[in-house]
């Protein structure tokens, strides 16, 4: 696609994308799975991916790739900031990920179409958006112990969940992205959290995006 460099048009994209996001159970139990992460600095965006067996979650194959920055930094509008290059480095992976995992929001956006959702519909791939702030909706304190969640309401409407993936941690904000449902969410989550708060394919692709990003600031 034709990344929008404004806001008006970057909204319409959000809206028209929106619309084809979809929430199905999975329809086979995955087994690979990618965590995709950026890291910035002041001109360019460094992208990871990082595809894990499930559910063993071995690493299997990892991507990364820098990019200059075309977006200003807009609460709502992340996608266009980073997932152009978080897209690409998916497309670098020898085989395709049976499901994302994304480090920001699902459909608990305010146009139902946060980065996770972004990039499952552009790349028709199950994703599943985990956030470490909520940015929209309201919920009760989950539980504190490991697997304890409460559901994630906007307008009525379970939009996520706010899981508790560490006993005493602070939770994450768990929702579908797209071609997959809650509970589908929250057994994936869970199974990836061991032993950090933030799901293992995500948190290597968290230090993968960091290693890509200093190495290029120290050779610069």
């Amino acid at each position: 696609m034709i990344w929008p460099e404004e806001i008006d048009r970057a909204r319409k994209t959000q809206e028209e994308l929106a619309r084809k996001v979809r929430r199905t159970p999975l329809r086979k139990k995955p087994r690979s799975l990618a965590g995709v992460d950026a890291a910035f600095s002041e001109t360019q965006v460094f992208a990871a991916a990082v595809v894990c067996s499930f559910p063993g979650l071995e690493l299997i194959e990892e991507t990364a790739v820098a990019a200059e920055i075309r977006f200003p930094y807009v609460p709502g509008y992340l996608s266009f900031r980073e997932a152009p290059a978080i897209i690409q480095a998916v497309r670098l992976l020898k085989a395709v990920p049976d499901l994302i995992l994304v480090d920001g929001q699902g459909i608990a956006h305010p146009r139902g179409i946060g980065i996770a959702s972004h990039i499952g519909v552009l790349l028709d791939i199950p994703a599943i958006g985990c956030a470490k702030s909520r940015l929209i909706g309201e919920f009760t304190e989950p539980g504190s112990r490991k697997g304890s969640w409460s559901p994630l309401v906007h307008r009525g409407t379970i939009i996520g969940a706010v899981v508790r993936t560490r006993n005493d941690v602070r939770p994450l904000f768990v929702s579908p992205g797209h071609r997959v449902d809650l509970q589908n969410c929250l057994k994936i989550v869970g199974a990836c959290s061991k032993n950090y708060r933030i799901p293992e394919p995500l948190r290597r692709a968290h230090l993968l995006s960091k290693e890509k990003k200093m190495a290029s600031q120290a050779a610069g």
